[in-house]
């Protein structure tokens, strides 16, 4: 593997606090491999079987549910730095529930799923483990406030609960959500065109003005036109 990825991926969460070396034979270890991929090309399907755990490197991707129907549920967005499929190859799920999408070209390293865990890992392989638990603690606490938000009644509802959370983790009432009005209606489970509708009332009601993927929650009394985020 290329120098510039090494330092890449010592810059990921995956694999902090460890040395080139640790990083080296973690990879060894785990018989990791690089793998391009182009915009729409699904990373992994609903069925296979999940013989990796994948490190986004390059790109943007989505991890969605399918019913039987058809009908598709956002259960996240990838970016570069994240991790997917992690949780099934820890519980030793023979077949995904999930898909992973890109909707971006880009590169994800894929690590060998029984090799994480191996009895007699190499040496960085411990330390890997260990950012894993992590990560999948942290996901965990990120599908709780999911489900905190789904729980609400209403798509108007569901809307201010799951904005409120975006601006409490920015920090701040103005913020971007890594979504599109479709994706963004996949992840909350309602219509498109009954959010947006319902988008446009909280705006003329003055509750948050909005540009795109970009957010701003006002306080009472606040005037905030769209040509402030555009």
């Amino acid at each position: 593997m290329e120098e510039c990825d090494l330092q890449m991926l010592r810059k990921t969460p995956l694999f902090a606090g460890m040395t080139p070396d640790e990083v080296k034979s973690a990879l060894a270890g785990t018989e990791a491999q690089m793998r391009p991929f182009e915009k729409g090309e699904f990373l992994l399907r609903t069925g296979e079987p999940v013989r990796w755990v994948g490190l986004l490197m390059q790109g943007e991707a989505l991890v969605m549910r399918e019913d039987v129907w058809g009908k598709r549920s956002v259960l996240t967005t990838l970016a570069p730095g994240q991790l997917f499929a992690e949780a099934l190859a820890c519980a030793g799920t023979e077949e995904s529930p999930v898909s992973v999408q890109a909707t971006q070209s880009g590169r994800a390293l894929l690590l060998r799923a029984q090799r994480l865990f191996d009895a007699g890992a190499q040496k960085g392989q411990a330390a890997l483990t260990g950012n894993l638990m992590h990560i999948m603690a942290q996901k965990n606490l990120a599908l709780n406030r999911k489900i905190e938000v789904l729980s609400r009644r209403t798509t108007r509802e569901k809307l201010l609960a799951f904005l409120g959370e975006e601006a409490r983790r920015a920090h701040g009432r103005t913020f971007a959500i890594p979504y599109n009005r479709q994706a963004l209606a996949d992840y909350l489970g309602v219509d498109r065109s009954a959010m947006c509708t319902e988008l446009s009332r909280l705006k003329k009601e003055g509750w948050l003005d909005f540009h795109r993927s970009t957010f701003r929650l006002l306080a009472a009394g606040e005037e905030s036109p769209v040509s402030s985020l555009e």
